[in-house]
């Protein structure tokens, strides 16, 4: 185990440039599992990163970061407890988890598609 330190909160860079700035650092024991992190919007100016992280008593959880690249836009970070269930398949952190070598194979009924209906 490491130390791992983040910072939580908000920040935003105003149209004049000024850093709006509520992160708070945090610390804590723990291992870095996993990270992965998705654009929004087909550029690399916005998206989330999540990083899980494995604590030394077994707890999961999982470091969201919520980031933009606009001016007047804000970024938050936060820090989230992950259940297994958060982990498993349909989970919140289901494709972090595969990330990190966690997933299951679907079952059958969960690869099952429902017939879409005429419109």
């Amino acid at each position: 185990m490491e130390k791992i330190k983040v910072h939580v909160g908000t920040q935003c860079i105003t149209s004049s440039g000024r850093v709006s700035d509520h992160m708070r650092p945090v610390e804590f024991e723990g291992e870095k599992i996993a990270k992965r992190t998705e654009h929004y919007g087909g550029g690399d100016s916005r998206g989330v990163t999540e990083t899980l992280f494995k604590t030394p008593v077994g707890r999961y959880v999982v470091y969201v970061e919520n980031w933009t690249k606009w001016q007047g836009e804000t970024s938050t970070s936060k820090l989230v407890e992950a259940s297994d269930e958060d982990l498993d398949v349909g989970g919140r952190f289901e494709m972090l988890a595969r990330e990190a070598g966690m997933g299951r194979p679907l079952t059958l009924d969960e690869a099952l598609v429902e017939e879409e209906p005429p419109f």
